[in-house]
């Protein structure tokens, strides 16, 4: 698709929501540059669990961050499930968000325009994106693709576990006091509990090409 001028498109929601999949779709359905900002704390999560430091210590989180480099957000494990939690924690530190924040609003300054996804790109990295996107499911729904997810990767997960963690995750994103996980005023809203990938995906690209 063919835009007529530069877009930036920004999409929120809880983990498993199904926004990432969306958001990376999307982005190579348009050719925008796609940045999935949770990576980065992920980056930073991970690279303080293997320095076996602990990510609720802020004063930890705050050098990461300040210490991050670009090639830290291609690693392999960011994905792993330990490392999700950690980078929720550090995702709350206001120190940390602060010294992330321009890095993010720079890479939607893309010429080409682009696509971010995170808890906070409609309400605070991003408010003025031309498109606003809120995706979320059931939190039942949320723990079954998260769990399978986990399994396809050989992962010995039990499926309570994984539900407890998202409860757990998503407490901690919308209870934070700086850039609490909620949708944007103006966002549109789009449950995908009942929706498969390419429903989702379908269900997005119609608002953009209106």
């Amino acid at each position: 698709m063919n835009l007529a001028k530069p877009i930036v498109i920004a999409i929120d929601g809880p983990a498993a929501s199904g926004k990432g999949t969306v958001a990376k779709r999307l982005a190579r359905y348009l050719r925008l540059a796609y940045l999935d900002t949770g990576s980065i704390y992920r980056a930073i999560g991970y690279n303080i669990m293997q320095e076996g430091r602990d990510p609720n210590d802020k004063d930890v989180a705050i050098k990461a961050a300040k210490n991050l480099a670009p090639g830290d957000l291609k690693n392999e494990h960011l994905y792993d499930e330990g490392v999700g939690n950690a980078a929720s924690i550090i995702s709350a530190v206001p120190r940390v968000r602060e010294i992330l924040l321009q890095f993010q609003r720079d890479f939607a300054r893309n010429p080409e325009g682009a696509v971010l996804d995170g808890r906070d790109i409609g309400t605070v990295i991003c408010p003025n994106a031309d498109y606003k996107f809120y995706i979320t499911a059931d939190i039942e729904a949320r723990a079954m693709r998260r769990f399978k997810q986990l399994q396809s990767k050989g992962n010995p997960v039990i499926y309570d576990d994984v539900l407890q963690d998202l409860q757990r995750r998503d407490e901690r994103d919308s209870m934070r006091k700086i850039a609490p996980l909620k949708a944007a005023d103006d966002a549109i809203c789009i449950d995908t509990t009942d929706m498969n990938e390419d429903e989702v995906f379908a269900k997005v690209l119609s608002f953009v090409e209106k």
